[in-house]
């Protein structure tokens, strides 16, 4: 595979993840949204679980119980952040979703700072201040009001978002065995979401049926498909242009939710998502650039 290809391949799978939000809110017409996000894991494991039997077979070193354990939490903070975001898209738009999921990018240098006292640079609190002003000029529709539940859980699930992708770091790092963190953080997922659905929901067998093909798109295609296809791009596209080329996941989602659930955005709204992106963007790429210019990015 060659850089272009790479590339390609990224913009495929930030399209699926970003037109995986309206599939997201078809399925919670249909089912209540913590079983959505168990039966959905259940395919992705389901999916998973071949890639992760071959990563096994070919590994050169048994897993340790710091690797389980770090894998376990993983999939808890999976767990959380999807419950949070698949009950916020019952009162929020699958626009909004996109975006202000976006923001977990912001988050993780501090959670990072958190968890080893690494202080993240000037320009990192620069682009969460860009950021978090655009995600109120989004989820408040360019104006004065509050805003709606559902965006509010979007935005408190990006710190779970943001502690998995920290620890995902750290564990890869030190264990190169992507497929079978990927499996583990599913295989959690559902495994809790499941029967808590079942306790505290009122799932359907009509409501499940009607609901098959949402399901099939997030839990094989979103999670089985284009996650294959982002670990196979990123081994030959740099990490920053990566990063740059996954953030228009959120595009994605503002385009999917204009055209098949006709969701607007004002010009302020629009703005937001202009300034989010600004600010992933100065996370992502402002460091090389401003070594490449000569400039200190503390």
């Amino acid at each position: 595979m060659n850089r272009l290809q790479a590339d390609l391949l990224l913009l495929l799978t930030a399209f699926i993840w970003g037109t995986a939000f309206v599939a997201q809110k078809y399925a919670n017409d249909s089912m209540p949204p913590i079983t959505v996000v168990g039966a959905r894991f259940l395919i992705s494991a389901v999916a998973l679980l071949p890639f992760m039997l071959y990563e096994a077979r070919r590994a050169t070193a048994a897993l340790s119980r710091l690797d389980w354990l770090q894998a376990l939490i993983v999939g808890l903070c999976l767990c959380v952040g999807s419950c949070l975001q698949q009950t916020g898209l019952l009162t929020t738009s699958a626009t909004n979703a996109g975006f202000l999921t976006a923001l977990y990018v912001v988050i993780v240098p501090f959670m990072f700072w958190a968890l080893s006292g690494q202080r993240p640079r000037g320009l990192v609190l620069v682009a969460c201040l860009i950021s978090l002003y655009g995600a109120w000029l989004l989820a408040d529709d360019g104006q004065a009001k509050h805003w709606r539940t559902g965006d509010v859980l979007m935005v408190v699930s990006d710190f779970a978002w943001a502690l998995a992708i920290t620890l995902i770091g750290v564990f890869l790092q030190r264990t190169h065995r992507p497929f079978f963190l990927s499996f583990m953080q599913y295989a959690v997922t559902a495994a809790l979401a499941l029967p808590a659905g079942f306790l505290f929901e009122t799932p359907s067998v009509a409501g499940t049926v009607s609901a098959v093909l949402p399901l099939l798109y997030i839990g094989l295609i979103s999670g089985g498909v284009a996650y294959t296809f982002g670990v196979l791009a990123q081994k030959h596209t740099p990490p920053a242009e990566a990063a740059l080329i996954m953030c228009l996941e959120s595009v994605f989602a503002a385009l999917a939710g204009a055209m098949l659930l006709h969701e607007r955005l004002t010009l302020a709204a629009t703005l937001g998502c202009l300034l989010i992106l600004l600010g992933v963007v100065l996370v992502e790429t402002g460091p090389l650039l401003l070594r490449k210019l000569g400039i200190n990015a503390a």
